[in-house]
């Protein structure tokens, strides 16, 4: 699709001067500050920032729904509507959101097809028949499958993707001219992402839809959209079309998020933003970046101006800086190498039901190993390293700690030695209680410091995961997401453990916090010799991590490797089709993999469990007997019924 001029014709969406102030105890929070955006009618417009930023309140203030909020604005017009004073004529009609999280978007007690065809009952005045009708082709448009048994289904019979789909459909129901993607795929698998941002670019194209995408995420940005603003606690700080902003970034905090971003061809230290956010309820005149910026100089303290012709910047430096990029890192020394395994399991298995959610997996971590274990969401990731630490019982296999056989019910002296840290920090910690307190119940529980030891100790732990020590007086809702999830890291780390599971750790986090935290765990590995398995979806972050990588799927294991083979060709297909799905800035849309069948099938016969997907299945071999391992060297092996000549041949030729 062709793109487009900045503030040609007269847009679809266009927004000067808004101000968005939210009262609080503190004083007002001025959430946005005199932001001038627009759409044209067929383009697409990404909201870059951290969270925090003010990408979300653009939205809501869009649709009307702000509330208490004060909100300002020279012109919020759509088409020529006046969305000031007459959104609720538009919203959900032609002007329509996708939120971020579709559980709880969807509610969980009316079926797919009542929620799908509402919007055509209530916008469209159709009568329900009809409109169940429309509702079903919607589902098949969305790319849903068996659209007319979907019809019946709760939305807790369907995976992510699959609700965020239909949330899509409903979007859609009363057909929209300008579409509202709020976070549409943050907390989605990367192939699932991928099949989601395909649907919207169709869409887009068929429907001649308007998008306003809100993201962290750069490589999304970079596939779907034509134009990007970043946004920096309520400001502007950069806006113009997608390849200068992310190819040629201006404002040395869009050069923050792109340092940040992990990528699948690339290892070692990412480049974290440096400090938080400017408290909003105390706005300064000259650049709120200053104080985290790695080129502040004279002058930044002076207001800056939204300056430039069609590719805009807010930095009186822009030009000076040129071609600079943002400080990497110090690269950390290599960990000492360490002989023996820490942890051995043979044939690890799990049931429930009559799903085998993991299937004689048998793997080693040495002391001071990170082993990444990468896979989409379902194929059992969870469920093994919570067998490894025995949380959940196997219900065949064995496990060693240690040189010690751990049984199902273990010691107390393995659950000390052996932690972990959760996705989700919110439901973690514990709202009700303090830092302090939630630090120092692992320390009396397992019997490491009481009383003025205990304090101590606290700080300590505090001071690892780089918070100060006034934080154990602060409850979590007082901190921001980076900030609880070292919280949770902390008290991982409270009963010195030898071996911990990252579970998803930063799936949920942006991408300047991300990058943060797997620098703190790469640091901490280093100083403590902690072994670790990190578990995630996403290959990229494991790129950056992992000394070794082990790929599953169906609940077994695909491929294992040196974290710098895996991610070379040859490839598992599979692991090729995860790296293919990344968004990373520059590759085409039309260069990535497209699998057949429905995410997370797996074959249920003696064959290989990817068959049903593999875009290089065999045909019979592969469905009906099992793949066998094949030794690569050095510690890397695949399990495929191809041959490691021919997966070399097509891996290089993919």
């Amino acid at each position: 699709m062709p793109g487009w001029t900045h503030r040609m014709a007269e847009p679809l969406l266009a927004i000067e001067r808004l101000s968005v102030a939210f009262p609080t105890r503190r004083g007002l929070v001025q959430a946005l500050q005199s932001v001038d955006l627009s759409v044209p009618a067929g383009g697409a417009l990404a909201l870059v920032g951290e969270s925090g930023s003010g990408k979300s309140t653009v939205v809501l203030a869009l649709l009307g729904l702000l509330g208490r909020a004060r909100v300002d604005a020279a012109r919020m017009s759509f088409d020529g509507i006046d969305l000031r004073t007459r959104a609720a004529e538009v919203r959900g009609r032609r002007l329509a959101v996708v939120f971020q999280d579709p559980s709880s978007s969807l509610n969980p007690a009316l079926a797919i097809g009542r929620q799908v065809a509402e919007p055509l009952v209530i916008h469209g005045k159709l009568p329900a028949a009809t409109a169940r009708v429309q509702a079903t082709e919607l589902l098949a448009e969305v790319g849903l499958p068996r659209p007319s048994a979907l019809m019946d289904c709760y939305p807790h019979q369907l995976s992510g993707g699959m609700k965020q789909r239909v949330a899509i459909a409903m979007a859609l129901a009363a057909h929209p001219d300008l579409l509202l993607l709020d976070e549409p795929t943050t907390a989605l698998d990367v192939t699932v992402e991928a099949g989601i941002l395909d649907l919207l670019a169709d869409l887009r194209a068929r429907r001649g839809l308007s998008l306003l995408l809100v993201s962290h995420n750069l490589g999304i940005v970079d596939r779907l959209c034509d134009r990007a603003a970043v946004l920096y606690a309520g400001r502007v700080v950069e806006d113009g079309p997608v390849p200068g902003v992310l190819g040629r970034s201006r404002h040395p905090y869009t050069r923050g998020l792109l340092a940040a971003l992990p990528r699948p061809d690339e290892t070692g230290l990412l480049s974290p933003i440096p400090g938080n956010l400017p408290d909003l309820t105390a706005p300064v005149a000259g650049c709120n970046f200053q104080p985290r910026c790695a080129f502040a100089a004279a002058g930044c303290e002076a207001p800056q101006m939204l300056t430039g012709a069609d590719h805009l910047v807010r930095c009186h430096r822009a030009v000076a800086l040129e071609g600079a990029s943002w400080p990497a890192p110090a690269p950390l020394p290599p960990p000492p190498v360490r002989d023996g395994a820490l942890l051995v399991a043979e044939g690890l298995s799990r049931r429930f039901g009559a799903v085998q959610a993991v299937d004689a997996v048998s793997l080693t971590i040495a002391p001071g190993e990170v082993l990444g274990l990468v896979g989409e969401s379902g194929c059992g990731k969870s469920t093994l390293g919570r067998l490894l630490l025995r949380l959940i019982a196997s219900h065949a296999g064995s496990l060693a700690f240690g040189g010690e056989a751990i049984p199902n019910d273990p010691t107390r002296s393995f659950r000390r030695r052996a932690q972990i840290v959760f996705q989700n920090p919110d439901t973690a910690l514990n709202p009700r209680q303090t830092v302090g307190t939630i630090l120092r119940r692992p320390l009396e529980h397992f019997g490491i410091a009481r009383g003025a030891a205990a304090r101590t100790e606290i700080a300590r732990l505090l001071e690892l995961v780089r918070l100060p020590a006034s934080y154990a007086s602060r409850y979590p809702h007082q901190l921001s997401g980076g900030e609880k999830q070292r919280v949770g890291i902390a008290r991982a780390l409270a009963s010195r453990p030898e071996f911990i599971v990252c579970d998803e750790a930063v799936s949920a986090l942006d991408v300047s916090v991300q990058a943060a935290v797997l620098n703190l765990l790469a640091e901490l590995r280093q100083s403590l010799g902690l072994a670790l398995l990190f578990v995630s979806h996403d290959i990229s972050v494991i790129a950056h991590v992992a000394d070794r990588v082990a790929v599953m799927y169906g609940g077994a294991l695909m491929e294992v490797g040196p974290a710098a083979i895996v991610l070379h060709p040859p490839f598992h297909p599979y692991t090729q089709a995860l790296l293919s799905a990344v968004p990373v800035i520059g590759r085409r849309a039309r260069d990535r993999l497209r699998l057949p069948g429905e995410p997370g099938a797996v074959h249920p016969g003696e064959g290989c469990r990817f068959a049903l997907r593999c875009h290089r299945q065999l045909g019979q071999v592969c469905l009906e007997q099992a793949p066998p391992w094949r030794d690569l060297g050095d510690g890397h092996q695949i399990r495929c019924h191809i041959s490691i000549e021919a997966l070399q041949e097509l891996s290089q030729g993919s």
